[in-house]
């Protein structure tokens, strides 16, 4: 008997979406019949190519910098406004300054970036989504919605040299507790999904140098780092009617990093 893991209908807002976790989460996505739109800061061109792969009238594009809190209200708009209402939310978007910085080196620059894009935008981002899914609701035209925060190791272990990454990361899994059980009454699932090391343009400096490489793979039992494919399954799976009993749950991706960090 086939167990699909189908979104048939469903409109989706997934951030980061041109390159990496995104990309291949976009894909995933329309494959599973959702109508898509995805935000892009500077890759123009793979954004257009990821469109038309999946095809204009399944996906759109648009280019947002998400540094603060102020695009997310349009970014959600738009998501309404090109395919008529928001049913998922996944913020995946987000910045690993690749310099190790001493705690007492880091600068105010650095710190209040990293906070502007990993946190403050995705806490903007919910904050706007929720508005529109309670919306849909009021009007009998919806029954609540998915978000899934994409987190990381980092924010369950913390990582040397990177307090401003794993601080934002460990506030997003801090953010899916509290809103899950806020949010359950009003039929929205909130759930995480927190990679480890991952073969995405973020990480390939630090795997392709030989001073980092050989330390980030003797943390991973499994001997490799992850394919973006593997984090987009978990992502699609926590947005589907196969997962109506989970909420406020962190879902490690990590070949068990996790357990041995």
């Amino acid at each position: 008997m086939p167990f699909p893991l189908s979104l048939e209908g469903k409109i989706a807002l997934i951030t980061g979406g041109s390159r990496g976790i995104g990309a291949a989460t976009v894909r995933a996505f329309v494959a599973a019949g959702a109508k898509v739109l995805f935000n892009y800061q500077n890759s123009k061109a793979a954004a257009d190519a990821l469109v038309e792969e999946c095809g204009k009238e399944h996906c759109a594009a648009v280019a947002c910098d998400l540094s603060g809190l102020e695009t997310a209200k349009d970014l959600v708009n738009e998501t309404v406004k090109r395919f008529g209402r928001l049913d998922t939310l996944i913020a995946n978007h987000g910045i690993w300054p690749p310099k190790d910085a001493p705690v007492n080196e880091l600068t105010d620059t650095q710190w209040r970036g990293t906070v502007a894009v990993n946190l403050d935008s995705v806490f903007s981002l919910v904050r706007h989504a929720v508005a529109q899914m309670k919306k849909q609701k009021s009007l009998q035209s919806g029954s609540g919605g998915h978000i899934v925060l994409v987190s990381s190791t980092a924010g369950q272990r913390g990582e040397a040299f990177h307090v401003d990454y794993a601080a934002t990361k460990g506030a997003l899994i801090s953010m899916v507790k509290g809103l899950s059980t806020e949010l359950a009454p009003d039929g929205i699932y909130v759930n995480c999904v927190a990679p480890g090391w991952v073969n995405t343009d973020m990480s390939i400096p630090a795997l392709n140098d030989p001073k980092t490489r050989d330390s980030i793979f003797a943390t991973i039992p499994i001997g490799r780092v992850g394919k973006p494919e593997e984090i987009a399954a978990p992502i699609l799976f926590l947005c589907t009617e196969h997962a109506g009993f989970i909420t406020g749950e962190v879902f490690n991706v990590n070949g068990g990093a996790v357990l041995v960090g």
